[in-house]
């Protein structure tokens, strides 16, 4: 197969595989979710949901989360590591969206990208999820998975998206970035397929047959 083949293959058989994608983080709204998605960097979401509910239930607003003591949020969001610097984070972005952007997240790569905390791939997850917005966020695992699959020979994941990007219709990235990572997590992980043992890394490289 040639990569825009494996990418058909891909898109395709993901699709029969994950016909729905549920969003993994559970959120009220823009907000909770961008704060769901800082806290889940370096954490698994299943943890990040179990934190959430006790934090949205004492803040679930900018204008609320802005008047917490990081202490607070710290305490509560513990479980999640790095809780020093993303409770730091979300009291100061909560903050900054009250007093710039009238208590809401806005719906903007640049000014999500500029607040405390929020990077290009948490950018993607809001824009795309919450606003709906083509975006094709990739972490660690979509990177891993993209390469195995030689869909991007991206040496990071900056690389990785603007392959990807180029190899799926745009109307399919939000879908898309869910189904794999569902796929990888499921499946393909990096201890349990060495890049031949899983359904679509069989399908997409067959094992030679032998000669004669």
């Amino acid at each position: 197969m040639t990569r825009l083949q494996r990418a058909a293959h891909v898109d395709r058989r993901l699709e029969e595989l994950f016909p729905a994608t549920p969003i993994p983080l559970d959120h009220r709204d823009p907000f909770t979710l961008l704060v769901a998605v800082l806290l889940s960097a370096q954490c698994t979401d299943a943890r990040v949901n179990t934190v959430t509910p006790a934090l949205f239930t004492l803040a679930a607003t900018p204008d609320a989360m802005a008047e917490l003591p990081v202490e607070a949020i710290r305490d509560i969001i513990r479980p999640c590591g790095l809780s020093p610097k993303k409770s730091q984070a979300i009291r100061d972005l909560s903050r900054i969206l009250v007093e710039q952007h009238g208590g809401q997240v806005p719906a903007a790569f640049d000014a999500l990208e500029a607040l405390p905390g929020v990077g290009h791939k948490t950018a993607s997850v809001v824009m795309a999820q919450a606003f709906g917005v083509p975006a094709f966020p990739v972490d660690t695992h979509i990177h891993r998975i993209a390469r195995r699959w030689k869909l991007s020979e991206g040496r990071n994941v900056v690389q990785t998206e603007r392959d990807l990007k180029k190899l799926f219709p745009r109307d399919r990235w939000n879908a898309l970035h869910l189904r794999i990572i569902f796929y990888g997590r499921a499946h393909c992980t990096a201890r349990g397929c060495d890049g031949r043992s899983c359904l679509l890394c069989r399908e997409l490289f067959p094992p030679k047959k032998a000669a004669g």
